[in-house]
C-alpha cells in the first residue's frame, strides 16, 4: 500500500462516557473533537521486520503520535493490532516495574511473523498523567502505594487515557476491524463505541517478574485486566 499524502485531517469524536468506562473519562474538551493531521512515513528497519513509521500530529493538542505498519491492511479482514500507550521507562529504559516494554516487543514480533498489522503509539505517558507526574506515582509507589492508589492520591483518575484518536488513525490506512493484542477489556469497550470493530481479543502475557507483580496484581484486580500471575 502506498503512503497517503501527507496533511491529511481527519476527525474523532469520544463517545460519551457510561460506568463501564471508568477507567477510561472522556477526553477533555479540546481532545472531545479532536483533528489528527497526518504528517509523513518512513521505513524503520527493526530486528523482527522493516516496517512503515507513520507520524501525525493532535493539532488540538499539539502532541504527536506515530503509528507503524506492516504489509497491505485495507483488505476489509480484520488487522492484527495493538493500541499502545506511551511508557518511557518501559520501553525505552527496560525498566521491570510494568509489563509495558516486553508488550510492545512481543505485538512488534507477532505482527513481523504474521506478515501484517498496526501498532498505534500514543503518547499518554503514565496512564495520561505524564512523564513527571508518573515518577511522582513510582514515589509513593515506593513508599508503599499501588499503582493505582498512586495516581488517586496525586489527584488523578487511575486511568486518565483515551482513544478518541484511534478511529482516524485507523481510517487513515482504510483499517476498520482489530484483532487487538490486549489484557484490557475496557480498551475493547472503549474502540468498539468509536466505531472500531474488534472481532477478537487476544492476550499478551509477557514481562512478569517479581518486580512487577503487585503492579499485574492490582491491574487485574482494580482495573479489570486479564491476566494470570504465576504461583508465589
Amino acid at each position: 500500500m502506498s503512503d497517503p499524502s501527507p496533511a491529511v485531517d481527519l476527525h474523532a469524536a469520544d463517545a460519551p462516557p457510561t460506568p463501564a468506562d471508568a477507567c477510561l473519562p472522556a477526553p477533555s474538551t479540546g481532545e472531545a473533537d479532536a483533528t489528527i493531521r497526518y504528517v509523513d512515513s518512513c521505513d524503520l528497519p527493526t530486528p523482527w521486520a522493516t516496517f512503515r513509521l507513520h507520524g501525525f500530529i493532535d493539532t488540538a493538542s499539539g502532541k504527536e503520535h506515530v503509528a507503524l505498519t506492516l504489509g497491505e491492511l485495507d483488505d476489509g479482514e480484520p488487522v492484527l493490532a495493538r493500541v499502545h500507550s506511551e511508557c518511557l521507562t518501559g520501553d525505552a529504559f527496560f525498566s521491570q516495574r510494568c509489563d509495558c516494554g516486553a508488550q510492545l516487543e512481543e505485538a512488534l514480533r507477532r505482527i513481523a511473523t504474521e506478515g501484517r498489522g498496526i501498532v498505534l503509539y500514543l503518547r499518554q505517558e503514565g496512564r495520561g498523567i505524564g512523564l513527571i507526574n508518573k515518577i511522582r506515582a513510582y514515589h509513593l509507589q515506593d513508599l508503599g502505594a499501588d499503582t493505582v492508589q498512586a495516581n488517586e492520591d496525586l489527584g488523578f483518575a487511575a486511568d486518565q487515557r483515551h482513544y478518541g484518536l484511534c478511529e482516524p488513525m485507523l481510517a487513515h490506512f482504510g483499517v476498520g476491524a482489530l484483532r487487538l493484542m490486549t489484557n484490557n477489556p475496557a480498551k475493547v469497550v472503549a474502540l468498539q463505541k468509536l466505531g472500531v470493530l474488534v472481532p477478537e481479543r487476544i492476550s499478551i502475557l509477557v514481562g512478569h517478574n517479581d518486580s512487577n507483580r503487585r503492579y499485574l496484581s492490582t491491574k487485574r484486580e482494580k482495573l479489570g485486566h486479564v491476566i494470570g500471575l504465576p504461583a508465589e
